[in-house]
C-alpha cells in the first residue's frame, strides 16, 4: 500500500491514519495490528502520576458523539520511560508521545527527556491543557504563550514538534502562526470542543467536572473548516483530528489540507476502526484512479 505513504516534514508514515491521544493504550493490540497504522500516539504523558477526574467522566450525547472529562490520567514520565516505551519499541510504527503539563517549564522538562530517547520519533504538545500560572487558561488560547512554549521546547530537541491546537479560540489561525514562528514542524488541528450536558430529570451535569471535551461525527465540519484555514495560512503539514468516523471523513480532511488524520471516538465505537478507515481510504484511491494519497492534500475545489 505504498500509495498511502505520507511525509510530514521529516516524519515518514506508511499511511496517514493514527490514534488521537487519549484514545489508545497497549490493550488496543488485542484488536488491531498496530504495525498497520501510520503512527502510535499513546495517552498524554505528564511529569508525575495523575489519577484524573472523579466519575462519571464520560457521557454520550443525543447528537452523536461523547463528552469526556478524563482529566489527563497518566502514570507519569518515569513509568513511560521504564515500562511503556519498552512495549511500543517492539513495533515498527513511529512513536509520537503526547506531552501535557501545568507549566511551560514542565513541558520543557518532559519533552527534553522524551526527545533524548531513540525510540521517540516526534513529540506532540498538548497545548490545549490549562496553564496553572495563567489562571488555568489553556496555553493554546494565547498566541504569545503558545509561541513561548513551543520556542522553549524547540531548544531542547531536534525531534519533530507537533503542537495540538485547541478549537476553543477566536482565531485558530493566529495560534497556528505563532507555533510556526516558534519552530513547530507539524500541527494537529484540533482537539475536543468545550461542552456540557445536563440530565433533565436530576438537573445535574452528566459528568462530575460539569464540562468536558465534545468529540464525534458532529464536529467534523468544524474541523474541516479549521484545517482549511490553517492550511491556507501556514506552510506546516497538518494532522486533522476530530469527527472522523470512516474513510470518506478522512479524505475530506485531507482535501481541506491535512496530510494525516487522527482517530478517536470511532475507535470507542469499533476498536478496529483505524484499520477499516485505512482500507476505505485505499478503496477511495482505487475508485478515483489516485496513485499517491498525497495528491489530494489541499485539493478542495473552491468555486
Amino acid at each position: 500500500m505504498s500509495g498511502l505513504e505520507v511525509t510530514l516534514g521529516n516524519l515518514h508514515l506508511k499511511n496517514p491514519v493514527m490514534p488521537a491521544s487519549g484514545t489508545f493504550a497497549e490493550q488496543m493490540t488485542n484488536y488491531i495490528d498496530i504495525n498497520q497504522i501510520g503512527a502510535i500516539i499513546p495517552k498524554s504523558i505528564t511529569k508525575n502520576r495523575r489519577t484524573g477526574n472523579s466519575t462519571p467522566r464520560i457521557c454520550e450525547t443525543k447528537a452523536g458523539g461523547m463528552i469526556n472529562s478524563i482529566g489527563i490520567q497518566s502514570e507519569g514520565l518515569t513509568y513511560f520511560k521504564e515500562k511503556t516505551i519498552l512495549f511500543y519499541a517492539a513495533f515498527s510504527t513511529p512513536l509520537i508521545p503526547s506531552v501535557s503539563a501545568d507549566s511551560i517549564e514542565e513541558f520543557v522538562e518532559v519533552s527534553a527527556e522524551l526527545g533524548a530517547m531513540d525510540e521517540v520519533d516526534a513529540i506532540e504538545l498538548n497545548i490545549s491543557c490549562p496553564n496553572l500560572k495563567n489562571n488555568g487558561m489553556a496555553f493554546g488560547m494565547d498566541p504569545s504563550i503558545s509561541h513561548e512554549l513551543v520556542s522553549k521546547v524547540r531548544k531542547t530537541t531536534n525531534k519533530p514538534l507537533i503542537p495540538k491546537l485547541s478549537p476553543n479560540v477566536t482565531s485558530i489561525v493566529e495560534i497556528a502562526k505563532a507555533c510556526e514562528a516558534a519552530g513547530a514542524d507539524i500541527l494537529t488541528v484540533s482537539n475536543t470542543f468545550l461542552a456540557m450536558s445536563i440530565d433533565v430529570h436530576t438537573r445535574k451535569p452528566k459528568i462530575s467536572n460539569v464540562m468536558g471535551g465534545y468529540s464525534g461525527p458532529a464536529i467534523l465540519p468544524l474541523v474541516v473548516r479549521m484545517v482549511y484555514q490553517v492550511y491556507q495560512a501556514t506552510s506546516l503539514p497538518i494532522i486533522g483530528c476530530g469527527g472522523v468516523m470512516n474513510g470518506e471523513d478522512a479524505i475530506e480532511l485531507m482535501l481541506a489540507g491535512a496530510s494525516a488524520v487522527q482517530i478517536g471516538t470511532a475507535s470507542f465505537v469499533d476498536p478496529e476502526a483505524m484499520i477499516t478507515i485505512r482500507d476505505e481510504m485505499e478503496a477511495y484511491m482505487q475508485a478515483h484512479g489516485i496513485k499517491d494519497i498525497q495528491e489530494i492534500i489541499g485539493g478542495v475545489v473552491v468555486r
